[in-house]
């Protein structure tokens, strides 16, 4: 039986390129408009405190909920080009995994090579013991000797190297007994240099499609406009009462019992805020509970 649509905007809704799923989120702009229209004026709160402050602190505030209380998450894939590397994406604020993902669209995870790093190359010569200089700067390379010879390790095999002479040969296989789990992997590693904004990966992924997932700071990333941006219904009373504590925090008048109170209210609409937005079904949970339950043979 097909949908039934009413003639008005439900029916925009219900097409190729509706704004499917917008409904549970409010653009930052209306929180703005909110604040000001019940905190801003004569004998309100938060008399004399300026649009323009209220603007500064729903930005603030944005970023700082994306941090820990909302599922500011996104996930970029990439396939590996030859050089191994791939640019951070533009509102990348800290990673939460890279994976890569297989024929069958499972992904697995891609570790991080917490032994290298990409020091700055500065042109040093041996055969000439002189270094490379443009005028009064070092004529310097993005990537390292260091991290290159790294990256050309094909993780997958250095596992079942039985050469003595390589030095990652006990990190990688170790003893029976004796294996570090961080290196003991075939699905290679990654490593992330700052300096430059580049992940640098190992010569296995070569051509596989790797996704990054990370954390966002939630705002449009053209220019930290918060005009596109927006945020979940659920944590709307969260932000405005971030706004209103940080707008009474820099007022010198502020009496300290109401700026308390305020802070007491924005911790208590946060922990909501996390609550509401953690979305456990109990039903899964218990569905995942059920494969613990069974016994193990010896």
């Amino acid at each position: 039986m097909g949908l039934n649509l009413p003639n008005n905007n439900d029916s925009l809704y219900y097409v190729a390129n509706g704004d499917h799923g917008q409904y549970a989120f409010v653009y930052i702009k209306d929180v703005i408009d909110a604040f000001v229209a019940s905190y801003i004026g004569p004998g309100k709160i938060c008399e004399g405190v300026l649009v323009e402050d209220a603007g500064y602190w729903a930005q603030r505030g944005m970023q700082e909920l994306s941090y820990d209380t909302l599922h500011s998450h996104k996930a970029h894939e990439y396939i590996v080009p030859p050089s191994l590397t791939m640019f951070l994406p533009r509102d990348f604020v800290n990673y939460v995994k890279f994976t890569w993902s297989d024929s069958k669209g499972v992904e697995h995870t891609i570790l991080p090579a917490r032994i290298t790093s990409n020091p700055t190359d500065i042109g040093y010569d041996a055969t000439t013991d002189a270094y490379s200089f443009t005028g009064n700067v070092l004529d310097t390379d993005e990537t390292s000797d260091t991290l290159t010879n790294y990256s050309t390790i094909n993780t997958t095999n250095a596992s079942d190297d039985y050469d003595w002479s390589d030095p990652l040969h006990e990190l990688n296989r170790g003893q029976r007994y004796g294996m570090d789990p961080e290196f003991s992997n075939v699905n290679g590693t990654f490593h992330i240099d700052y300096k430059t904004g580049k992940v640098h990966f190992s010569s296995n992924l070569n051509g596989m499609t790797v996704i990054i997932k990370y954390i966002s700071d939630g705002l449009n990333n053209t220019d930290h406009d918060i005009n596109g941006s927006a945020i979940h219904k659920f944590a709307e009373e969260a932000l405005m009462k971030y706004i209103v504590y940080n707008c009474l925090a820099a007022r010198a008048a502020t009496p300290p019992h109401l700026l308390a109170g305020f802070k007491k209210e924005l911790f208590a609409e946060k922990r909501k805020a996390k609550l509401r937005l953690s979305n456990f079904k109990l039903e899964e949970f218990a569905q995942i509970l059920r494969g613990k339950s069974k016994q193990i043979k010896h």
